[in-house]
C-alpha cells in the first residue's frame, strides 16, 4: 500500500508539471502569431517567419503590435552589439527559442557567430524540425554552412557546423549542458545567452541555477533578459490572473517586482554588471523616423494601455568577463536616441489614441484582457 501511495503520489506531481508546462508551451504560439501578425502588416521585416507560423485569423491590437515591435529591436540591437563587439568570434545559446528566426537573419545580414544554438521544450523543437526539414527556405542556409553531406539528426535535435536546436529541459542543468557539449558548445569563446519570457515561468531557484550556470560556465558572456516587471500593481495582477486562467503560471513574478529587482538578482547570481530598462522608455527613445513609420501603420485607440503594457514589460542585459564587455552598454547600443524621450503622437493621427478624453485601462476590461492574453508570452 505504502508502495503504491507513493507512486500515485509521483504521478499526480508529474501530472501536474504537464499540465504547467503545456501552459508555458502554448505562450510559444501566441509569440508566434503576434510576431507573424505584425510582421504582416510591416512593423519590420522578416521573410522566415511566415514559413514557421500560420498566420492568425485573428487581427492583433496596435498596442501588442508595438510592444512586439519594440521588444524585437530592443533585444536584435544588442545581439548585433554582442557580435560587433566579438566579430563575430563567439556563439550565441538563445533559451527558449520557440519559432525564433534570429539565426536566418544575421546569416543574411552576414554577422553569424562561430555557432547559434537553440534549445526549447522536445515538443516544440520536434514541430520547428519538421517545419525546416521541409522547407528549402529554412534548410538550405544549414547545408550551405555545412561542409559534411550529413547533419547530426533525430526527431529532438539538429547539429551542424553553425546551427544546433536542441530539445531540452532547461530547468535541468545536467541534461542541458550534455546536450550542448554533444553540439560542441565552446565554454571558451565569448557567449551570448538570450532569453525572452522564459526566467518567469521557472521558480526563483530554478531561474538563479541557470543564471549561475551560464555565469560560471562561460569565461566572457552576456546574458539578455526579456520578461515582465512591476508586477506588484494592480495592472501586474491582472495580468498574473489573466495568464492563470488560461493554466499558466508566473513561477518566478516574485523576481519581477521591480527594475532593481531584475538587476539584482542578475548581480547576485554571478554576474559583474546588469543594466534594466522599460520598454515605454525604450520605446520613447526608439529613432523618431522609425517611430513615425510604424504609428502610421495602423490607430491606436488607447495610448494609455500601450503605456500600462509596456512599463510592465523591461529588457535586461548583464556582462562577466573581458575588460570590454565589462562595460555597460548604453542606449545608443540598442539604436535609442540619447537626450529626451520622444513624446507620443497627438491625438487623431494615425498610430495615436482617436478619441477624445480617453479613459485609463481600468474601464475596459475586456480590452485589457484580450491584450494581456496576447502579450503576456
Amino acid at each position: 500500500m505504502a508502495t503504491s501511495s507513493r507512486e500515485s503520489s509521483f504521478s499526480s506531481c508529474a501530472s501536474n508539471c504537464d499540465l504547467d508546462d503545456e501552459g508555458v508551451r502554448g505562450t510559444c504560439e501566441d509569440a508566434s502569431l503576434c510576431k507573424r501578425f505584425a510582421v504582416s502588416i510591416g512593423y519590420w521585416h522578416d521573410p522566415y517567419i511566415e514559413h514557421l507560423v500560420r498566420q492568425s485569423k485573428e487581427r492583433k491590437a496596435p498596442e501588442i503590435n508595438r510592444g512586439y515591435f519594440a521588444r524585437v529591436h530592443g533585444v536584435s540591437q544588442l545581439i548585433k552589439a554582442f557580435l560587433r563587439k566579438t566579430q563575430c568570434h563567439c556563439q550565441v545559446l538563445n533559451l527558449g527559442a520557440g519559432m525564433d528566426t534570429t539565426f536566418w537573419k544575421l546569416k543574411d545580414e552576414g554577422l553569424l557567430p562561430n555557432k547559434y544554438f537553440e534549445v526549447d521544450f522536445p515538443m516544440i523543437v520536434t514541430r520547428k524540425l519538421h517545419t525546416i526539414k521541409n522547407k528549402p527556405l529554412l534548410f538550405r542556409p544549414i547545408m550551405e554552412l555545412h561542409p559534411e553531406d550529413t547533419l547530426q539528426m533525430d526527431g529532438h535535435m539538429l547539429d551542424s557546423k553553425r546551427y544546433a536546436i536542441i530539445g531540452a529541459d532547461l530547468r535541468d542543468l545536467s541534461e542541458l549542458e550534455e546536450k550542448l557539449k554533444k553540439c560542441n558548445m565552446n565554454t571558451q569563446l565569448p557567449t551570448l545567452l538570450i532569453t525572452e519570457c522564459v526566467l518567469v515561468y521557472m521558480t526563483p531557484e530554478q531561474s538563479a541555477n541557470l543564471l549561475k550556470w551560464a555565469a560560471s560556465s562561460f569565461e566572457t558572456a552576456m546574458f539578455i533578459n526579456y520578461e515582465q516587471v512591476n508586477m506588484d500593481d494592480r495592472f501586474g495582477q491582472i495580468m498574473i490572473e489573466n495568464l492563470r486562467r488560461r493554466q499558466c503560471d508566473l513561477a518566478g513574478v516574485e523576481t519581477c517586482k521591480s527594475l532593481e529587482s531584475q538587476k539584482e538578482r542578475l548581480l547576485l547570481n554571478g554576474w559583474e554588471t546588469a543594466s534594466a530598462v522599460n520598454m515605454m522608455e525604450l520605446y520613447s527613445r526608439l529613432p523618431r523616423a522609425e517611430v513615425n513609420r510604424i504609428e502610421s501603420l495602423e490607430f491606436l485607440d488607447e495610448l494609455e494601455l500601450l503605456e500600462q503594457l509596456m512599463r510592465h514589460y523591461c529588457l535586461c542585459w548583464a556582462t562577466r568577463g573581458g575588460q570590454e564587455l565589462g562595460k555597460r552598454l548604453r542606449f545608443s547600443h540598442l539604436g535609442l536616441e540619447a537626450g529626451q524621450p520622444s513624446s507620443p503622437a497627438p491625438r487623431g493621427t494615425p498610430g495615436s489614441s482617436g478619441s477624445e478624453g480617453s479613459r485609463s485601462m481600468y474601464a475596459y476590461p475586456l480590452c485589457v484582457q484580450t491584450g494581456l492574453k496576447e502579450i503576456t508570452c
